[in-house]
Order: structure tokens, then C-alpha cells, then sequence
């Protein structure tokens, strides 16, 4: 169930009220039994996951970083080089290697 947040305009006492979607709002002060208006708050909401903006949800490691690189980064970690900047470049290394492994 919700929390609403009520204010009185005759004494200015507000109090926090828990309530059901299909309720009626409250119309009565506890206080004074002067009218009160519901007042709005912010809702506090996270999107977490792939699929949002970079920088929703960061990674405290690197920070500009996202899931997909998050991997490829542990994995290049693990054998001690760095990226490859594209599969064209790691394809010529290896046939560059390879080269030079017969002779």
C-alpha cells in the first residue's frame, strides 16, 4: 500500500497516511478538523540493466564502461593484453604470427 503525504491548510499539520490505490483521499484534519489536500512527493525509481543510458547504473571499476566491454576487459585482463581495437587487426595479427611461427 502507498504512503500519502497530507498537509492541513488551516494549521498547517502534515502527517503521512498509508492507503489503498481505490481509497478516497482523506478530507479532515486529525488536528484541528480543518480540510487537507494531499500533496505530492517524489517517486524514487532506478532503471537498472542493458537497454538504458551509459550513465544509469555505473559500474564503480570504469565507470564509462558498459556490460559488454565489462567482459571483454576481464578477459583481455586474464591473459595480459590489451584490446583489440578491431577483428581486422586481431585477424592480421594472427596471420602476422603465424607467419612468423613457420620460418
Amino acid at each position: 500500500m502507498p504512503t500519502y503525504h497530507y498537509r492541513c491548510s488551516d494549521c498547517g499539520h502534515s502527517f503521512d497516511f498509508f492507503q489503498k490505490f481505490a481509497d478516497d483521499p482523506l478530507t479532515v484534519c486529525p488536528e484541528c478538523e480543518g480540510p487537507i489536500r494531499r500533496v505530492p512527493q517524489p517517486v524514487g525509481i532506478v532503471f537498472k540493466g542493458s537497454g538504458w543510458y551509459v550513465n544509469d547504473s555505473r559500474n564503480a571499476k570504469n565507470p564509462t564502461s558498459t556490460s559488454k566491454s565489462d567482459s571483454s576487459d576481464k578477459s583481455s585482463d586474464s591473459n595480459g593484453s590489451a584490446p583489440k581495437e578491431s577483428s581486422k587487426e586481431a585477424a592480421k595479427e594472427v596471420k602476422a604470427s603465424a607467419a612468423a611461427a613457420e620460418s
